[in-house]
C-alpha cells in the first residue's frame, strides 16, 4: 500500500470517508471522498492495464458531469498527462489538440457523440465513455466494476497540460516537467500550488462552488487543489446566474471562484432575484481570466461585501499578483502586488520607471513549455530572463500593478500605439452597453482606426443617435485617439464559456480579403 499523504484524497476518504467531495449543482449527486479515492484508484489501474505508464497522455471531452474530476484523479495519480479539451471545438480542432498533445487515451461523453465520430482515432489505445455510450467505447462504469481497488504500488504526480484558448490562433498545449515525485509528497509542484492557493483563502469547513467549465485550467486546478484540503465541491453543470445563488444557500457555500461575465450576469437578475437568496455563508470569492469592469466590481462589492478577492496570473505559472477587496477599494483597477520580482519593459527591453506602462515581466516562476513550439517558448523570456504572459501594464508608486492590454490586441493608428481595454473599459461603464469589445480595423490613412463593438442591454435602442452619444461618453473620458471613430452594434460578441473573447474573429470579419491581419 503506497503511503497515506495529506494533501491526496486517500487522506480524506481515510478521516472522513462519507464526507462528500463533489456534489453535482443540477441532478445533486454526491460522490464521498471514500467513493472518490475508490473510483479514481480503479480507473489508473485501468489506464494502466491499457498500456499507459507515467508520462503518457489521456485526453477528456465531456461537459462538467460526476465522472470529471474521479478521471482527472485517476490520471494525477498515475504519473499521466491529462489535457481537458474544450467541449465546443469543432471536430477538426480537436483532432488538432489529441494529435498534437500525443495522446493515447481519450474518455468522451455521450453527448460529445457528433465531434467524436469525425475524429480519426486510430492512434488512440483506450477509448472510454466517461458518461452515457459511444460506438467503440468502453464505458467507465462498467471499467471501474471489473478493475481492481488496489492503488498502483508506484503512484506519481501527474499534470494537466492545458491549450490556450486559441485567441490569436492555434491553440498551445502548456507542458510542465514530471518530477516523479510520490503522490502526495509535499515537496511537489501539485501540492506546492494547492498550499499557495489555500494560504490565500478562507480557513475552516470549505464548500467550493465551481460554476465554469472543468475544461479550462483554473476551475479544473482550483477544483482538486480544493479536494486535496478535504472541501465539498459543488460543481455547476452549466452556469446560471439564479441557480449561482440558489446554490450559495443551499449548499452553504463558501469559497467560489468567478469570472467578470458571471458577475455581470448576476448583477443583470432582478432585484428581488437577488436579495432573496441567503448568501452570508460566503467568506472567499476570487475572480480572474479576464478584466473586470471597476462599476462591476463596485456594484459586486456594494452587494456582497469586501469578500471579492482578485489575482491575476496564468496557466504557464510565470508570476502572479493578488489583491484583497480592501486593497481594490484603495486602488481600483488594480490585479494586485505581485507574489515575486516583477518589472516593466518598454519595446527596447530596458525597465521602465514606476508609473510608466509597457510589457509585463515576471523573475522565478515554474518550468513551463509550449508543447511543440520552442520558438514560442523561448519568446516569453528577454535577455535578463524574465518572462512574461504578453501583458501590457505598470506599476504604481506602492507597487500595485495595473494592466492596460495584451501586447497582442495592440492597434497601431497614425503609428501610435492605443490599448483598447482602457477604451472597453470606460464604454462598458455606459447604462445601455452589456458587452463590448474595441479593435483595429482597416482604414487608408492611419493604417488602424479605432472600432467598437458594441452588444446593447436593449438592442432595439440601437441607433445613429446612441452611436455619437457613446463616442462623446468615451472622449469626456479619454484622449480623442483612444474613443472610437465608428462603432457597429451586434446581438452577441464571440467568447467562450468563460467569457475569453474570440477578438482574432471579431477582426477577420473587418479584415477579410486583406493580405494580412493585424493581431
Amino acid at each position: 500500500m503506497p503511503p497515506v499523504l495529506q494533501m491526496t484524497p486517500r487522506f480524506h476518504a481515510i478521516e472522513t470517508p462519507e464526507a462528500a467531495a463533489i456534489v453535482m449543482g443540477s441532478s445533486g449527486e454526491v460522490v464521498t471522498y471514500q467513493q472518490l479515492e475508490d473510483r479514481s484508484i480503479r480507473f489508473a489501474r485501468a489506464l494502466r492495464d491499457r498500456g499507459l505508464h507515467s508520462g503518457d497522455h489521456v485526453a477528456i471531452l465531456m461537459e462538467n458531469n460526476r465522472s470529471f474530476l474521479e478521471i482527472a484523479w485517476a490520471a494525477q495519480r498515475s504519473g499521466l498527462y491529462y489535457t481537458a479539451i474544450n467541449r465546443h471545438l469543432r471536430p477538426d480542432e480537436v483532432q488538432y489538440v489529441l494529435d498534437d498533445c500525443g495522446a493515447v487515451a481519450l474518455v468522451a461523453s455521450e453527448s460529445m457523440a457528433d465531434v467524436v465520430r469525425d475524429l480519426n482515432l486510430t492512434r488512440i489505445r483506450a477509448k472510454i465513455s466517461g458518461a452515457g455510450d459511444l460506438m467503440g467505447f468502453e464505458r467507465y462504469d462498467d471499467i471501474l466494476a471489473r478493475t481492481s481497488a488496489e492503488p498502483l504500488e508506484d503512484e506519481r504526480e501527474g499534470r494537466e497540460m492545458l491549450y490556450s484558448s486559441g485567441t490569436t490562433g492555434r491553440p498551445k498545449g502548456i507542458r510542465k516537467p514530471l518530477s516523479g515525485a510520490v503522490f502526495g509528497d509535499p515537496s511537489s509542484a501539485p501540492v506546492q500550488i494547492a498550499k499557495g492557493m489555500l494560504e490565500h483563502s478562507s480557513s475552516g469547513k470549505v464548500v467550493y462552488l465551481s460554476p465554469a467549465p472543468l475544461y479550462h485550467g483554473s476551475p479544473l486546478v482550483f477544483s482538486m487543489s480544493w479536494q486535496r484540503a478535504g472541501a465539498t465541491v459543488v460543481v455547476m453543470e452549466t452556469f446560471d446566474p439564479r441557480r449561482a445563488l440558489q446554490l450559495i444557500e443551499q449548499y452553504r457555500v463558501t469559497d467560489a471562484q468567478f469570472v467578470p461575465t458571471m458577475f455581470v450576469r448576476m448583477l443583470r437578475l432582478p432585484a428581488q432575484d437577488r436579495t432573496s437568496h441567503d448568501l452570508s455563508s460566503l467568506r472567499n470569492v476570487v475572480h480572474s481570466a479576464a478584466p473586470c469592469p471597476i462599476a462591476v466590481k463596485r456594484q459586486m462589492l456594494d452587494w456582497w461585501g469586501p469578500i471579492i478577492n482578485e489575482y491575476y496570473s496564468g496557466t504557464e505559472d510565470v508570476g502572479a499578483t493578488t489583491i484583497t477587496a480592501e486593497e481594490w477599494l484603495r486602488y481600483p483597477g488594480s490585479v494586485g502586488r505581485p507574489m515575486q520580482p516583477c518589472h516593466i519593459a518598454g519595446e527596447n527591453g530596458d525597465e521602465l520607471p514606476v508609473g510608466e506602462a509597457g510589457v509585463v515581466f515576471f523573475e522565478g516562476g515554474r518550468p513551463f513549455e509550449y508543447h511543440n513550439d520552442a520558438e514560442k517558448t523561448a519568446s516569453v523570456e528577454n535577455a535578463a530572463g524574465w518572462r512574461t504572459l504578453g501583458d501590457m501594464g505598470y506599476l504604481n508608486e506602492e507597487g500595485y500593478l495595473f494592466l492596460t492590454d495584451r501586447q497582442a490586441h495592440m492597434i497601431i493608428s497614425g503609428g501610435v500605439n492605443i490599448y483598447p481595454q482602457e477604451t472597453e473599459n470606460i464604454l462598458a461603464g455606459h447604462p445601455s452597453v452589456a458587452d463590448v469589445a474595441v479593435i483595429g480595423v482597416p482604414d487608408d490613412e492611419m493604417g488602424e482606426a479605432v472600432k467598437a463593438v458594441v452588444q446593447l442591454i436593449d438592442p432595439t435602442l440601437a441607433n445613429d443617435l446612441l452611436e455619437s452619444e457613446l463616442m462623446a461618453y468615451c472622449r469626456r473620458e479619454l484622449a480623442t485617439y483612444k474613443c472610437p471613430r465608428s462603432i457597429d452594434f451586434v446581438d452577441a460578441l464571440p467568447r467562450d464559456p468563460n467569457g475569453k473573447l474570440y477578438k482574432r474573429r471579431l477582426r477577420e470579419h473587418y479584415w477579410d480579403g486583406r493580405d494580412s491581419l493585424i493581431v
